[in-house]
């Protein structure tokens, strides 16, 4: 019975059907996390929350991908890797821009606006990276939308420290070096997870 290979195909089928509920699940929460971001973003003006904000969109984006791609190629998985990859790269270029502009016409955030939806948006992203954390290492498909949570979580809690910041010396200083490192982040995740996916689809099978 061991030969017919039967025993194999169980394990596989169950992985997907609990990376699909996972990522079903993460990518809800962070629909939610959008919408209440930019609500926060816009009436609060922060910086460090407006990359949060598209962070959040190329997240849920990035799991519809990782969803349609369940069970595919490891090239096929490879090729959304990239492209959320890319995801990334655009949030990291918006972020620049808006960097700019704040830095070229300052004004310094609500505080308290910016902390209260910091603070929702990194309970939110502990959720998901508690969820996702369990999949990293299953294929390169889940390790790429651990990455997206892992820089949410940081993220989150960068955000978090800046709206304390700027409440307590009531400067736009804080969010706009915040928003720097953040688009640091981004970038180099963006990079990572490109290599990654690069040398996967060359590994491949066509």
């Amino acid at each position: 019975m061991s030969d017919c290979g039967c025993g194999s195909i169980i394990p596989v089928e169950h992985l997907e059907a609990k990376q699909r509920r996972v990522l079903l699940i993460v990518m809800i929460i962070n629909c939610l996390a959008f919408a209440g971001m930019v609500s926060g973003s816009v009436v609060s003006g922060s910086s460090a929350l407006l990359s949060g904000t598209l962070d959040n969109l190329g997240d849920a984006l990035a799991y519809l991908v990782s969803l349609a791609v369940l069970g595919a190629s490891a090239a096929a998985k490879a090729r959304a890797a990239l492209f959320k990859s890319m995801l990334m790269g655009i949030a990291a270029l918006v972020v620049f821009a808006q960097l700019i502009l704040r830095g070229a016409f300052p004004l310094t955030p609500i505080a308290e606006v910016m902390g209260l939806a910091a603070v929702a948006n990194l309970i939110a992203n502990g959720v998901c990276f508690a969820l996702l954390t369990p999949h990293r290492a299953d294929d390169i498909n889940m390790a790429s939308v651990w990455h997206c949570s892992r820089n949410d979580l940081a993220e989150g809690l960068a955000v978090v420290v800046t709206a304390a910041a700027v409440y307590w010396t009531a400067s736009p200083l804080p969010d706009l070096l915040i928003g720097g490192l953040l688009l640091l982040l981004f970038s180099h995740s963006a990079v990572t997870t490109a290599r990654s996916a690069w040398n996967e689809m060359i590994a491949a099978p066509a």
